[in-house]
């Protein structure tokens, strides 16, 4: 029986990899803690104990950093999809995954861009690694959106996209900073309120 083996990666790769995680990292916080727009790349240089020129040789601008903490998010949601037990709804994997977004932007993990920036908008869909995890993520939960709707869990009469671009929403809601801030709920109790607004609504039943 014939093995083969994987190919043995230097020190040096090594080191620029683990790098490059800890460049992401910080990008990822900063932009989750003030924006894209407050965020230097001299203030990321610094966080990360390096000087500005090394930075620019992983990452040539502040769009490409953005992009690959991105496209590190792409990366979890996908593994936090693949964990997903089988034997659940579509439903229940639609709340699953929208709870665990909020976790992330109440955790102060969840990095915040701005939605009218064409040259970051053009940087994004130019990373491979940002888009391709975007489609799969957005073909997985599109199709429990329909499985979901074809089971009368949720509205048949909306629109799969516009479903789907609701639950994304909820990764940026501001209620959630608002709710955190006012220091009277726990994670816990705001995350169940948010979720019963979004998928059961604001009408009593």
């Amino acid at each position: 029986m014939v093995t083969s083996k994987l190919p043995k990666v230097s020190f040096k790769a090594q080191m620029l990899a683990a790098r490059e995680q800890a460049i992401i990292d910080v990008v990822n916080r900063l932009l989750a803690e003030k924006g894209f727009d407050a965020m230097t790349v001299d203030e990321v240089a610094a966080n990360v104990g390096i000087a500005k020129a090394s930075l620019y040789k992983h990452f040539p601008s502040k769009e490409d950093l953005a992009a690959a903490a991105m496209a590190y998010l792409m990366q979890q949601a996908q593994a936090f999809l693949d964990g997903l037990d089988d034997t659940q709804s579509p439903l229940d994997k639609l709340r699953a995954t929208v709870e665990w977004t909020m976790r992330l932007k109440l955790g102060g993990n969840m990095p915040t861009l701005p939605s009218q920036n064409s040259t970051l908008r053009a940087t994004l869909i130019a990373n491979k690694g940002y888009m391709d995890g975007l489609i799969d993520v957005s073909d997985r939960l599109g199709a429990w959106i329909e499985e979901a709707q074809a089971q009368g869990a949720i509205n048949p009469k909306l629109a799969a996209i516009a479903v789907l671009y609701t639950l994304y929403a909820r990764a940026c809601d501001p209620v959630l900073e608002f709710l955190k801030m006012s220091d009277l709920h726990s994670d816990d109790e705001i995350i169940e309120m948010v979720m019963s607004t979004c998928f059961d609504g604001l009408c009593s039943r």
